[in-house]
């Protein structure tokens, strides 16, 4: 059976994680995806994290698997023409180049709806289209630092730090998505294509959405993470074992005496001030100066046995060898084993969604840079002498 984007052709433009994510998760639900990259460079994220045994990068492996890539160099003449012969057959051109690029070499949102009106053209930037600095040009962490991200992270009176994952990138891409599968819906009604925007900045404003209206409405900073959130104020955070740490994602009312039978804390059962989940901040801030020597008593193991025999709402903080080792990151396929023909045995990260009718996929084989543009353009309708007049003048 075909996925739900069966029929559906992306052009896929960009580069590093924004945009090649979002094409990736196009991929996954069913759409064929042709990777269009500049020759003999390709995409960024084929130089960034190469895995010397493999000889590929992580980040192109992982935003990249599954496509086709075609190499055409759209600043050319003969780049032009072919990819303009690629939109007349395609739904979406996705990109993630400073704003105007694209406009600049006449491959804009009006220029290739002359060509093709059903065109959705999707592009992630920086900071957006438009505004004094919609031409400032940055990536992941920049987008984290820009959207107020950064600054909540750690703990009052340290050093400033980040997370270990592209959280301003994942975010775009998945606005980026999100855009273009609702101008796939519209077109459904209108018959229209349309451009669609989003940037890292958007991105991460809207992932704070809960902060930020807290800041509009009181005119207080929501502040450091310190553990836990700064808005719940509640038995939540991180805790650290003997040889690890464990999250607590509250304690409801009902929780609360299988909490202080798990903790051998029978005395708290009544306890004026911590028997109830949602509390103010300063009794939140007592409840973990309690809770922090006592958590710090036990292993990680030994809490996860305890807690869970009390059904309590936790789990223990894990590396990604030990969610990779979790049959549960198996049982719904967000991580899948096979073989791969150069690799060998492999695990890749799967498709996060699942879908009854119209089931996901994802792409094994990663391609290199190239590897199908003759084939892509013949079957766009070339024939091989037009190839070589298209070589010759530099596409390619």
């Amino acid at each position: 059976m075909g996925g739900a984007l069966d029929g559906i052709r992306v052009l896929d433009l960009s580069t590093l994680v924004q945009g090649p994510q979002a094409a990736a998760m196009l991929h996954d639900l069913g759409a064929e995806v042709i990777k269009v990259e500049l020759p003999e460079i390709g995409d960024m994220g084929r130089h960034v994290g190469i895995i010397p045994e493999v000889g590929t990068s992580s980040f192109f492996i992982a935003n990249n698997r599954g496509k086709r890539s075609v190499a055409l160099d759209l600043r050319s003449d003969g780049g032009q023409e072919a990819f303009l012969r690629l939109v007349e057959t395609s739904d979406v051109v996705l990109s993630n180049f400073q704003p105007g690029t694209l406009d600049e070499w006449g491959l804009g949102y009006e220029d290739l709806a002359a060509v093709n009106p059903r065109i959705i053209w999707a592009a992630g930037s920086f900071l957006g289209p438009t505004g004094p600095d919609a031409l400032r040009e940055g990536a992941d962490i920049a987008g984290e630092a820009y959207g107020g991200v950064v600054a909540g992270i750690g703990n009052d009176g340290e050093a400033v730090t980040t997370v270990a994952s592209l959280l301003a990138d994942h975010c775009g891409s998945q606005n980026l998505q999100t855009g273009i599968l609702a101008a796939l819906f519209a077109r459904e009604k209108t018959g229209r294509g349309q451009r669609v925007d989003v940037s890292l900045l958007g991105g991460q404003i809207w992932m704070q959405a809960t902060e930020y209206t807290h800041y509009f409405l009181t005119g207080e900073l929501a502040g450091k993470s310190n553990g836990g959130h700064p808005l719940v104020h509640a038995l939540y955070g991180v805790f650290p074992t003997s040889d690890g740490a464990i999250a607590m994602a509250g304690c409801p009312e009902h929780l609360w005496e299988g909490m202080c039978r798990a903790i051998e804390r029978p005395d708290w059962v009544d306890h004026p001030r911590f028997n109830t989940y949602f509390t103010t901040k300063e009794i939140a801030a007592e409840m973990r100066e309690e809770f922090l020597p006592i958590f710090a008593q036990r292993t990680t193991d030994e809490w996860a046995v305890r807690l869970e025999a009390e059904a309590q709402r936790f789990a223990p903080v894990r590396s990604h060898d030990q969610v990779a080792a979790d049959p549960q990151s198996y049982a719904n396929g967000y991580i899948a084993e096979f073989d791969h023909p150069d690799w060998g045995n492999t695990k890749f990260v799967g498709c996060p969604i699942q879908m009854s009718d119209t089931p996901t996929r994802f792409g094994t084989d990663v391609p290199e840079l190239g590897q199908e543009t003759e084939i892509v353009l013949v079957e766009a309708g070339y024939d091989w002498d037009e190839l070589e007049g298209l070589r010759q003048r530099g596409a390619w």
